[in-house]
């Protein structure tokens, strides 16, 4: 059976156990599909001569540094130390992605280069866009159950995939179907805003119900600032 968090203690010390190594899984496994997707990525890009898969696949990159600087956090046994590198770490990670998707948005609307279509790319964006929700949801309730706000805040660079993913797949098809080579720089921009106020929520640690709302006497049982439940301990 397993152990549940006990009113006001967090969870008790055989469910923390099990959460850092359902942590360590997660990040393993976003790791493993990040460095597929960057290869994939930035192979079909040069192909085909497409900025936004190239900076996608640089993206995954950058995704690898942060599940990596997670990785490294619960590989100790002291966790908690090692909490705020962390999430320095994960904080640089979003502000450089935020640097480079800007960088090449407003390179592409200045008509740098038209890309070409790409079968490869499609596949691939859509492919994330059904895998990485599922990863983040499962960190983010893991993090959040444990208090961990590192491993909250890389369930959020892993959501953010998402949105690019969401993005990318967007971008290719109107170029492919109609030669609107606009749209997808101006939604890259708007992911580019997103990356910066996550950054700057991860460099403040103040990822969304990171600490076990038990612990805060203000509020017991909800999130202080009501962006999300409570974690549910799963079994």
């Amino acid at each position: 059976m397993t152990a549940l968090n006990l009113p006001g203690l967090g969870p008790a010390p055989a469910r923390r156990a099990w959460l850092q190594r359902r942590i360590r899984l997660l990040v393993a496994a976003t790791i493993t599909y990040n460095v597929i997707e960057a290869a994939v990525a930035i192979t079909a890009g040069a192909i085909a001569s497409s900025a936004a898969l190239i900076g996608f696949g640089l993206d995954s990159i950058v995704e690898v540094a942060s599940a990596a600087a997670v990785a490294w956090q619960f590989s100790a046994a002291d966790h908690e130390r090692r909490e705020k590198t962390a999430l320095r770490v994960i904080a640089v990670s979003f502000f450089a992605l935020a640097a480079y998707v800007s960088f090449d948005a407003v390179r592409a609307l200045l008509g740098a280069g038209q890309a070409e279509h790409s079968t490869p790319g499609l596949i691939l964006a859509a492919l994330s866009l059904g895998i990485m929700p599922v990863l983040s949801r499962a960190q983010r309730r893991a993090g959040r159950e444990l208090g961990s706000a590192s491993a909250v805040a890389d369930s959020k660079q892993t959501l953010l995939c998402t949105y690019l993913s969401a993005v990318l797949l967007a971008g290719l098809a109107l170029n492919s179907l109609f030669g609107w080579s606009w749209a997808d720089p101006i939604a890259a921009l708007i992911i580019a805003a997103v990356a910066v106020k996550e950054g700057r929520e991860a460099w403040r640690g103040d990822a969304c119900c990171a600490v076990p709302a038990a612990a805060s006497p203000s509020a017991p049982g909800e999130c202080s600032d009501g962006c999300c439940p409570p974690a549910t301990p799963e079994r």
